[in-house]
């Protein structure tokens, strides 16, 4: 009998349409039936060691065929796919691996080695997988199995594992204190939750056995093309998305953003559906499109997850692709989708007006109530029915983020603050923990302020977010010297790419005499963004 297991809902999409493409990337192409067969294979592998129910597995790769068929034979054992940001440097990587207690890692023979400087520290860390890249880096982690070899001498036999909606999933994602957190779902909930439900198109479905019949139905599947990383919730869920939904996922596989190279895919393929991250892809696609040579003609819509187009990038889509549908949408690791807004008059100044999801409200801080539509309160976006049940082995920032309100109601509440206008819709303000969102990436504040003052030279440091015409926003610290030293930028950029991801590192160091704060010695968050845009502006006249 079919589960609401992620597995479950695979599976009854492979038998329906087992020869339809399931999956386009760079050069490899899998049927519904290839991707389930390698899948399990894989899975059966794992098990062969010794892992299973619960086990995380972390997923250590760039964008490649090898993530999406790990992610489905970690499903398939009800085991965990972990997913591990390829930029961390090895604080941050180690970090993650033991925070997430990983009993086994699927890894890019390119980062065997800093995998392997941390993996004495990791004693759960008991088996390697490792997914040739064509790097030529030698592999200091002898123990590993090659993928393909592994991958040979195992069964293509779908694996006996009894399964279920309560199945576990886990997304890490940034924090507010700036750390990563495991955001935990049952499977059933983050098929509704963040999904879609079985059915884009459509209503979502009701039981796990009419899932064959909308697949069957679906006479005209479409290609989708979201050029965002798997390590990511949008390249994760958008895969599950249109997987579960009988159609075609095509991964981008190249190493950097290429405007005219996912141009050039979405023609190949014929896509549909093309997902971006905000103005970061947006806007280079934009300005590819404006040089002409490129045939859309098969594309239908242009979304935006992550971060939202600005009214000027979102403009010049619709006057280049006037037959495309342009839209946004909006949620978190812990709340999947909330809302989006369709296209909008042309003259829309105030930003965008999200319509909100039927389970999602704007809440009154002090009283869980809804606020009422035309009010000028500000309030928290929270979202109840299918949402996470907390954070991994964290209760504290669980019980700050999920609250239950007098009627019973249990609501994630993830900090984003908003308005409910008149309409009905929502004017996003923003997220209170001063997060910067710079190209679809969270980037905290209080993390790249520690790390930068673990120079030497530095005394005291604060980060905040300036808007950047292409990411949305650029990271900018001030920076105080300490007594008879002096800030050499260089040298601070290059230390910070020591301790750092190169995306959370600050695009501008401005020296200061001396960083505000507020009376309680915190920093006074306005006080430095003020500071940081004079200083900008004055810089660029």
């Amino acid at each position: 009998m079919a589960t609401f297991s992620l597995a479950d809902l695979f599976e009854s999409v492979v038998d329906t349409v087992p020869e339809r493409l399931a999956l386009v990337a760079g050069e490899a192409r899998r049927s519904y039936r290839e991707l389930d067969q390698r899948a399990n294979r894989l899975a059966n592998h794992l098990a062969a060691q010794g892992l299973g129910r619960d086990d995380h597995i972390g997923i250590y790769a760039t964008n490649c065929v090898e993530w999406v068929e790990a992610m489905w034979a970690c499903f398939k054992l009800s085991a965990v796919p972990v997913n591990i940001n390829f930029r961390y440097v090895e604080d941050e990587l180690r970090y993650i691996f033991d925070n997430a207690d990983l009993k086994a890692v699927i890894y890019q023979r390119s980062y065997g080695q800093l995998l392997d400087t941390i993996r004495s520290d990791l004693p759960l860390l008991q088996h390697f997988v490792m997914i040739e890249d064509g790097s030529g880096i030698k592999n200091s982690i002898a123990q590993a199995a090659d993928y393909e070899q592994a991958m040979a001498t195992a069964s293509a036999e779908r694996p006996s594992q009894a399964r279920s909606g309560d199945d576990r999933y886990m997304l890490y994602t940034g924090g507010t204190t700036g750390m990563p957190k495991g955001t935990l779902w049952r499977h059933e909930d983050l098929f509704y939750g963040a999904l879609q439900g079985g059915n884009p198109a459509g209503e979502p479905i009701k039981s796990p056995d009419e899932l064959p019949g909308v697949v069957a139905a679906n006479s005209s599947p479409y290609a989708a093309l979201c050029p965002a990383p798997m390590m990511h919730g949008g390249g994760m869920w958008y895969c599950m998305i249109y997987q579960l939904s009988g159609n075609c996922f095509v991964l981008y596989t190249n190493a950097r953003f290429e405007a005219d190279t996912v141009l050039r895919l979405a023609e190949r393929e014929r896509v549909i559906n093309l997902i971006v991250v905000g103005d970061a892809m947006a806007r280079p696609l934009a300005d590819a499109l404006e040089g002409g040579g490129y045939d859309t003609s098969s594309l239908f819509v242009i979304g935006s997850g992550g971060a939202i187009l600005s009214p000027a990038v979102k403009n010049k889509l619709k006057t280049l692709l006037p037959n495309v549908l342009i839209f946004d949408s909006f949620g978190a690791s812990e709340t999947g989708s909330a809302g989006m807004v369709m296209d909008q008059d042309k003259k829309e100044s105030a930003g965008p007006r999200f319509t909100l999801s039927p389970t999602t409200k704007i809440l009154d801080e002090q009283t869980l109530e809804p606020i009422e539509p035309g009010s000028d309160n500000v309030g928290l976006l929270a979202k109840s029915g299918a949402i996470p049940y907390g954070y991994y082995k964290d209760e504290a920032k669980t019980a700050a983020t999920f609250k239950t309100d007098a009627r019973g109601t249990r609501w994630v509440i993830p900090g984003d603050y908003a308005r409910v206008l008149a309409d009905g819709s929502i004017q996003l303000l923003g997220r209170g923990s001063m997060c910067i969102n710079s190209g679809g990436e969270k980037i905290y504040p209080e993390e790249v302020e520690a790390a930068l003052k673990a120079h030497p030279a530095i005394f005291d440091a604060g980060v905040v977010g300036v808007a950047d015409s292409r990411f949305g926003a650029k990271v900018v610290a001030m920076v105080q010297a300490r007594e008879g030293m002096h800030i050499e930028v260089q040298d601070i950029t290059r230390f910070c790419r020591e301790k750092l991801a190169g995306y959370k590192c600050p695009r501008e160091i401005i020296a200061v005499d001396a960083v505000p704060r507020t009376p309680a010695a915190k920093p006074d968050y306005r006080k430095l963004k003020a500071l940081a845009e004079q200083h900008l502006a004055m810089a660029a006249t």
